[in-house]
């Protein structure tokens, strides 16, 4: 791996010096991560004019959730407690003899940005913008890979809990329980906090689960998803608890089950993020359920659980091989309920086989 973020680093520092900058400063952590193979706590990374160098606070722990810092790569470690590495970095960059630092503005603070500019005045500041997140967009295999193993995970977990009793459990204590099943599985932690909605908050976007218990003819949905070495994947489903489905539960589930197999089918190299949205929407839309809709279809994954490209109606852009991406419609009924259905899929050519599915829990409206 550590040719990988060699070659990342590179292109990064290509991108730098293309844009005027002789260094640039890494402080998002999983855009550290990105680079260096670990995002230790507070650590920054320097893409320096004659070395990178990942500086922290204290030496790098073994915890696996931190990942492994790339071994041809020096870390610096602050000499005394209550240092800032961005600072630090900031003062190692004029040190090399550079005269400008590109810096995440959308990620430091106004009070790191102000000490850096009193420690190095002479240092010209400017703007990376979101060019680590650019170049994270498209996936190599390997961590595509890490992705298809966490998508297995929630998987399992989901099924397990399937299997289960369900009638008279809360909300919460489900959650908790498919979290706890994540882990034991192998997966680093859960990539967000689940959602286990029931009744009226089913399909609920980012519910947060309650005390309310399981009730016969209760829809369920449940949206949770695995971290992997880092790499974050997301499932959502929607079930029917101890009966046959009401007629309306049907129309409504077959209806964003439609939504989702549409989005799922834009799903090429080229296809552009606002058609893939829309083909998703306009299922909805044409159904009476213009309002209320999510702002987006869905979102790519990776380090991050929301990260580009977007598929939103007004997403600029187009998807290329290798991006992986959630497509999640749904609808919720104020007072009644909902249904959501979620996947992670990989962009793949049609020679390819055509978008890579990662979660294959069934979508069959169950009756549990």
């Amino acid at each position: 791996m550590s040719e990988v973020y060699a070659a990342r680093r590179t292109r990064l520092r290509e991108r730098c010096q293309a844009s005027g900058s002789a260094s640039a400063l890494i402080s998002r952590p999983a855009n550290v991560r990105y680079l260096a193979g670990a995002a230790l706590p507070d650590s920054v990374l320097l893409i320096g004019k004659n070395e990178d160098l990942l500086v922290c606070v204290g030496p790098p722990g073994d915890r696996p959730a931190d990942g492994r810092p790339d071994e041809a790569l020096r870390t610096h470690i602050l000499p005394g407690a209550g240092g800032d590495p961005a600072v630090a970095a900031a003062d190692l960059a004029a040190g090399q003899g550079g005269d400008s630092l590109a810096v995440e503005e959308h990620h430091l603070t106004v009070a790191r940005h102000r000490a850096m500019r009193s420690v190095v005045p002479r240092l010209s500041l400017t703007d990376l913008g979101g060019a680590v997140e650019q170049l994270r967009v498209v996936k190599d295999e390997e961590e595509i890979s890490c992705l298809r193993i966490g998508a297995e995970i929630a998987d399992q977990a989901l099924g397990e809990l399937l299997e289960s009793i369900l009638v008279g459990r809360t909300e919460r204590h489900l959650a908790l329980e498919l979290e706890r099943r994540l882990v034991d599985h192998g997966a680093d932690g859960p990539a967000f906090p689940t959602a286990v909605a029931t009744g009226p908050n089913s399909g609920r976007r980012a519910h947060r689960p309650t005390d309310r218990r399981v009730e016969e003819g209760d829809f369920l949905s449940v949206c949770l998803g695995a971290t992997y070495r880092g790499y974050r994947c997301e499932i959502g489903r929607t079930f029917v608890i101890g009966t046959s489905p009401a007629d309306w539960q049907i129309d409504l589930y077959d209806l964003v089950f439609a939504a989702q197999r549409a989005g799922r089918e834009m799903l090429a190299p080229g296809a552009a993020y606002r058609d893939v949205d829309r083909a998703a929407r306009q299922v909805l839309d044409s159904a009476g359920y213009a309002e209320g809709l999510p702002a987006l279809t869905g979102h790519g994954v990776g380090l991050e659980i929301d990260e580009d490209p977007q598929l939103a109606p007004a997403a600029m852009g187009k998807l290329d091989a290798c991006v992986p991406v959630t497509v999640e419609p749904g609808v919720h009924l104020p007072g009644r309920g909902g249904v959501r259905i979620d996947d992670t899929l990989v962009v793949r050519p049609e020679a390819d086989g055509g978008p890579e599915l990662l979660t294959i829990t069934t979508k069959e409206l169950l009756a549990l």
